[in-house]
């Protein structure tokens, strides 16, 4: 932090500020605190705290409101210094297992089911906007390859990745080739290529399917493909959205104006999937001690329209690739549910996606 440390007492007025606006989403005063909160103090010396809070950009007057808010570097001390964070509750849990645990049984989905619908259990239970961005690919497992021959001249190729990840690509051929010779390139690529990473695949293809005894025709055009085929999925392509409905909801979103550029950031898929990861890989000052979770809030967000949101995010893990979990809401959260329900749902996401390989 730029400026002294906090005194226990000002720390202590801070959080029943923060935890007192979060919940009333109302101005907090000196008279609220002393009434509802056992602190020793007269309404004269919490009065006194507060302004030496207010001084040092804690909090702030809105208006003429005898009460005080916090400010951005307020929520800030208080997820870095103040809030304790504990386990989710057993309400909490069974209502994530019941509505998320369901795919956890069945194993029927694709990885683009469990990540919806981690996405919509998310945003269910935090009612804020959630974001799942799935793995980038360039740790990720190739399995095997489908290459379907939709006419003579144009090709479908279906990438599977370990843990149910699957890509598909349309190729446009400028040779006509035949359903067997696409069947057996096919059953060569996955022999020589499987388990490698396809990191690993876009480095060394050339070599290692020279000796292919296949059709060099299309062997070569596959090869020269492969910086496409075997190329990372593009961020929008890996976002998965859920909640609008509720943060819209959220009394700082009342104004029609705070409402349209809400749901124009909203819209722009790929500005939402980047903030989540300019906010995961923020400085070690947005990730609270001892947690890995990433908390932006407020102006330490890069978005133009994202100044007065908080951005909680977390990664998940499958089979050596890692993913983000996020939560999107006014900087007036309840900080310590939200950290909670993203440190569950990652577990649940990963285990999900894990037990798959």
């Amino acid at each position: 932090m730029d400026s002294r440390e906090l005194t226990l007492r000002e720390r202590q007025v801070l959080g029943i500020i923060i935890q007192s606006y979060i919940v009333s989403a109302a101005p907090v005063g000196s008279r609220h605190i002393a009434r509802n909160y056992n602190l020793g103090l007269s309404d004269a010396s919490i009065r006194n705290v507060m302004a030496d809070l207010e001084d040092e950009g804690y909090i702030s007057q809105p208006h003429t409101s005898a009460g005080r808010v916090p400010t951005d570097k307020g929520y800030r001390c208080y997820v870095d210094l103040i809030m304790h964070v504990q386990r989710v509750n057993d309400e909490e849990k069974r209502r994530i297992d019941k509505d998320f645990g369901q795919i956890n049984s069945d194993r029927k989905g694709t990885s683009s089911d469990v990540l919806l619908s981690a996405a919509k259990v998310l945003g269910s239970i935090s009612r804020q906007l959630s974001v799942v961005l799935s793995p980038a690919f360039s740790n990720a497992v190739f399995e095997k390859l489908d290459m379907v021959l939709l006419t003579s001249s144009r090709m479908m190729v279906i990438l599977s990745i370990r843990s149910l990840f699957l890509r598909t690509i349309v190729m446009e051929l400028d040779i006509e080739v035949s359903r067997n010779t696409v069947d057996q390139i096919t059953v060569f690529l996955n022999e020589r290529l499987s388990g490698l990473t396809l990191a690993e695949i876009r480095r060394s293809i050339a070599a290692r399917l020279g000796d292919c005894p296949c059709d060099r025709t299309l062997l070569e055009r596959v090869i020269r493909s492969s910086g496409e085929i075997f190329d990372e999925t593009p961020i929008i392509e890996r976002l998965y959205i859920s909640g609008a409905e509720y943060i819209v909801d959220q009394p700082e979103f009342k104004q029609p104006e705070k409402v349209r550029d809400l749901i124009s950031m909203i819209e722009d898929k790929t500005s939402v999937a980047k903030l989540v990861e300019r906010a995961s890989a923020g400085v070690e000052a947005q990730r609270p001690p001892g947690m890995d979770i990433s908390i932006s809030i407020g102006r330490e967000n890069s978005e133009r329209n994202a100044g007065e949101l908080t951005i909680v995010s977390t990664p998940y893990y499958v089979s050596g690739m890692v993913g983000q979990l996020g939560i999107l809401g006014p900087t007036r959260m309840d900080y310590e549910h939200a950290v909670r329900v993203l440190n569950y749902m990652a577990d649940c996401l990963s285990a999900t996606l894990s037990e798959t390989t």
